[in-house]
């Protein structure tokens, strides 16, 4: 009892302590404190709701579970039923509180590989485009104080309803005075200040579950987005990223530069609180009729998408990390080209770019010489490159199973579809979270937080390609596999090589040409097979 007792009086002073730094940030960072002062209010709020929502969870498993036999089905269905009533209440919060708590959502979403399946699929279906809405009186406060004037003075022509809210923002469609019609993201009202405020008391309710359940430590996901979070709230460094991205693919990867595409920002009504960009049309990229009825081929879609953020994460070293369903556009190629089937040709449209993150060079080519040992079944390289980015002797193959979602025996299969998950596969996936949670925790609190935004970039991509495929394709992993052993082989011929070293990396560029050949023949003999079946 007195340990009890010890353990409440802990968590009152931090509760106290908390709160009371929420409050002193906020206010300190604020452009209003008189507003800020009534939004701290909110705070021990916020904190009630986080900390009732924690305990009905931790209730719910604990009674739920109570007696049921270990590994038993009646055991699973309940454990089933209740990650769904859990999830629920976790959506609800988040909903409920908005802001920094959608973006953990957002997060969460992705994290196929650490929460159960009932999480993931209810987090995605509700927070990449249901976000909660600002009034228009809000929109209208936040464009006068940024550019001085309302938006029916500024604008030929502005939508007060939103086409698109997010966790930060939200989208309105408007008419320049020249008669440009263009997408203007404006912030949600106090957002920098609410983020403040929410963080702290995120933070301390992950620090007290964590004092609780030391295997429950997802600190490393409130120090990403403590690191991640003011650059997004400022739209103009989103901006500065948008032509970065562009001009990469121009310098660096021109063979695919046209199929990519960011609308153009208009500077003169933009600030870091609105972004005001061309407007692009066009079907979301898991909106597969529209994307179909436009007369483009779901497949060349995913490769593109493949491609695209191969190219960035392996050659750019500059990589959009937010690539979620609600972020990609695609529309037919304004020129009009068309495959040899008659299909038209897609682009890709990338929206919010707020967050982004650089490799340096070391780290993007052990990062690219990674993959290209995962899509040759390499052990060795595997193994070498994952103590290289920080995972460890220790916890390598775990590491590859998390970036792959294959177990180990999978990975270092010589076959050349070895990393295609089939529809079987997903409930073994499941099994291995559920199995490896405590090592995945300390996995992920090992790796540099660069390498954490990979695995949530790899994430995305993985649920995009599934939504327009239907499940995993060869054909994704060969052109990973192209892009990254390219960018391997670049990486030694930049280098000062004296004769010899010159002749083995240029051996080593046969040898990977060769190897890719050979998988570009296996694809060939697939889809005949697959074509042939239909």
């Amino acid at each position: 009892m007195g340990l009890r007792l010890m353990w409440r009086a802990k968590a009152a002073k931090l509760l106290l302590g908390t709160t009371a730094l929420a409050g002193g940030t906020t206010i300190a960072n604020s452009d209003d404190p008189f507003t800020t002062i009534k939004l701290c209010t909110i705070v021990p709020l916020r904190l009630f709701r986080d900390s009732v929502t924690a305990a009905s969870i931790a209730f719910d498993y604990e009674y739920s579970l109570w007696g049921l036999p270990e590994n038993s089905s009646e055991r699973l269905k309940v454990k089933r039923e209740v990650h769904i009533r859990s999830a629920s209440k976790l959506q609800e919060l988040c909903f409920r509180n908005g802001g920094i708590y959608i973006k953990l959502g957002q997060h969460i979403s992705q994290l196929e590989y650490l929460v159960p399946d009932e999480y993931v699929q209810i987090m995605r279906e509700s927070m990449l485009n249901n976000c909660p809405v600002s009034s228009y009186d809000q929109v209208r406060e936040v464009i006068k104080k940024e550019l001085g004037e309302f938006p029916d003075e500024i604008f030929k022509e502005f939508d007060p309803v939103p086409i698109a809210s997010a966790s930060l923002a939200q989208v309105h469609v408007a008419q320049t005075q020249d008669g440009q019609k263009v997408a203007v993201k404006v912030q949600h009202t106090h957002m920098t200040d609410t983020a403040a405020a929410d963080y702290a008391t995120v933070e301390f309710l992950v620090n007290t579950v964590h004092l609780f359940f030391p295997s429950f430590d997802y600190r490393w996901l409130v120090n990403e987005v403590r690191e991640s979070l003011p650059k997004e709230l400022d739209f103009l460094v989103e901006a500065k990223n948008s032509v970065k991205c562009m001009d990469n693919f121009r310098r660096l990867s021109p063979h695919i530069a046209d199929y990519v595409y960011a609308p153009k920002v208009n500077w003169d009504l933009s600030s870091s609180k609105l972004l005001t960009m061309e407007f692009v049309d066009g079907p979301l990229i898991n909106d597969l009729k529209t994307i179909q009825r436009l007369g483009i081929n779901p497949r060349d879609v995913s490769k593109l998408v493949s491609q695209t953020f191969a190219e960035m994460m392996f050659r750019h070293g500059f990589v959009h990390c937010d690539p979620h369903a609600a972020n990609l556009i695609v529309r037919p190629m304004p020129s009009g080209k068309s495959s040899l089937f008659g299909k038209k040709k897609p682009q890709l449209v990338l929206l919010d770019h707020g967050l982004y993150k650089e490799l340096d060079d070391s780290m993007r080519i052990n990062y690219a010489a990674l993959w290209k040992g995962l899509i040759f079944s390499d052990a060795k390289t595997i193994k070498e490159n994952s103590i290289k980015l920080g995972a460890g002797e220790d916890l390598c193959v775990l590491f590859a199973g998390i970036l792959t979602m294959r177990p180990w025996n999978r990975v270092i299969d010589p076959s050349v579809d070895h990393l295609v998950i089939h529809g079987t596969d997903h409930s073994e996936l499941q099994m291995y979270a559920s199995q490896y949670f405590s090592e995945i925790n300390e996995l992920l609190r090992r790796l540099p937080r660069v390498i954490l935004l990979m695995l949530k970039t790899n994430d995305c991509l993985r649920a995009v390609n599934n939504s327009l495929l239907q499940g995993s394709s060869l054909e994704t992993f060969f052109i990973v596999g192209s892009v990254s052993s390219k960018a391997v082989i670049e990486a030694k011929f930049s280098q000062r090589l004296s004769l010899l070293s010159w002749l083995n990396a240029w051996l080593e560029k046969i040898s990977v040409d060769a190897r890719l050949l050979g998988m570009q023949i296996a694809l060939w003999i697939l889809q005949l097979q697959r074509s042939l079946t239909l």
